[in-house]
């Protein structure tokens, strides 16, 4: 019988537009046992957006009286709105088991590894700039303007993906969400976990009490 262990911890950034979103919500189809933290925001909710589903939609006075009571494991301000995960929630579903990814940017992501260095930090890379960008213009949600300002950002976002340890390239999808569910997967199988989970089996299998009779193969007669 295996024990409980604490779930694990993923961070994954990207810059607007690389398919981190999609990834995630595939990945979530395929893998039951990793939830997704859904973050509070102050920025207006857009058609389509549910609240509580893709966001927490707050105030910005509600955001920040969270902020001053310390209730957020990390929070940034990007493309002048507030972002921010929540520390009870988190806390709550690793120590469950459960394991949890955190959709952030690179922000909060450096607050997540100073409080929590056993965190995983997955990047998403786009194949090209120009690709991003038939991405972002194919949202047909910002106005030219402010696309040139989120490829810039992006290239801003991009320029820390040395601070993760996995590194995804999302050129085609499928391959891209089988590179993350394999993180996922080998995340799970490390050793440190895994001795936490399979105490029981372990320590039978090292016990020098045991016996094993020994079971000699039935070869049949011949006749």
């Amino acid at each position: 019988m295996a024990d409980q262990a604490p779930g694990s911890l993923f961070v994954l950034s990207a810059p607007s537009g690389a398919g981190k979103t999609s990834l995630v919500r595939a990945l979530l189809e395929r893998d039951s046992g990793i939830e997704v933290s859904v973050s509070h925001t102050t920025r207006p909710r857009r058609a389509g957006e549910t609240d509580g589903v893709n966001y927490h939609f707050v105030t910005q006075d509600v955001f920040e009286h969270m902020q001053r009571d310390d209730a957020f494991l990390e929070h940034a301000r990007v493309f002048g709105n507030l972002y921010g995960t929540s520390r009870a929630w988190v806390a709550e579903r690793l120590a469950a088991g459960g394991d949890v990814i955190l959709e952030i940017d690179w922000q909060g992501a450096e607050q997540i590894r100073a409080r929590l260095p056993e965190a995983v930090g997955i990047f998403i890379l786009p194949p090209s700039l120009q690709t991003l960008a038939r991405r972002l213009e194919g949202r047909g949600q910002d106005d030219p303007d402010v696309i040139q300002r989120r490829l810039a950002e992006a290239q801003l976002e991009m320029s820390h993906h040395g601070h993760y340890d996995y590194l995804v390239v999302n050129d085609d999808f499928d391959d891209a969400l089988a590179d993350l569910c394999a993180i996922i997967r080998a995340e799970r199988l490390r050793l440190v976990r895994q001795r936490l989970r399979q105490h029981t089996l372990i320590a039978g299998l090292m016990d020098p009490s045991a016996s094993v009779a020994a079971v000699q193969p039935d070869r049949g007669r011949v006749s």
